[in-house]
């Protein structure tokens, strides 16, 4: 395996900064980012990516393909214990004489202890 892959922004290459500046005089490029392969990216986006804006071009280029790789039809739910509530009420006085109030949710996910 490479110990570098170039980063697949399809901008990086256009990007003014002096890390992409290559060539002699005459004949200057701006050239696409490498990206070392560590320890630290191996399982996330900056394996392929140089920042959050590469990969943000990106994945606003090819979102439609993206998307048609694992498309989603239905919901995905969380079950949970139903939410505690707790009404509060502050000290601030409103101009008609009542008082500033409102109310806090809690909401714990219930663990699912049923082997998958």
């Amino acid at each position: 395996m490479s110990e570098y892959k170039w980063c697949h922004g399809p901008k990086c290459h256009k990007s003014h900064t002096q890390d992409r500046v290559r060539g002699v005089k005459g004949s200057k490029v701006l050239r696409t980012r490498k990206i070392k392969q560590t320890a630290w990216n191996e399982k996330t986006f900056f394996k392929y990516f140089c920042s959050n804006g590469c990969y943000n071009d990106f994945a606003n280029a090819n979102i439609e393909r993206i998307v048609a790789v694992a498309p989603r039809n239905t919901p995905l739910e969380t079950p949970i214990d139903d939410p505690k509530k707790t009404k509060y009420t502050g000290s601030y006085v409103y101009a008609d004489g009542t008082r500033h109030t409102w109310t806090e949710t809690e909401i714990k996910e219930r663990v699912d202890t049923s082997m998958e």
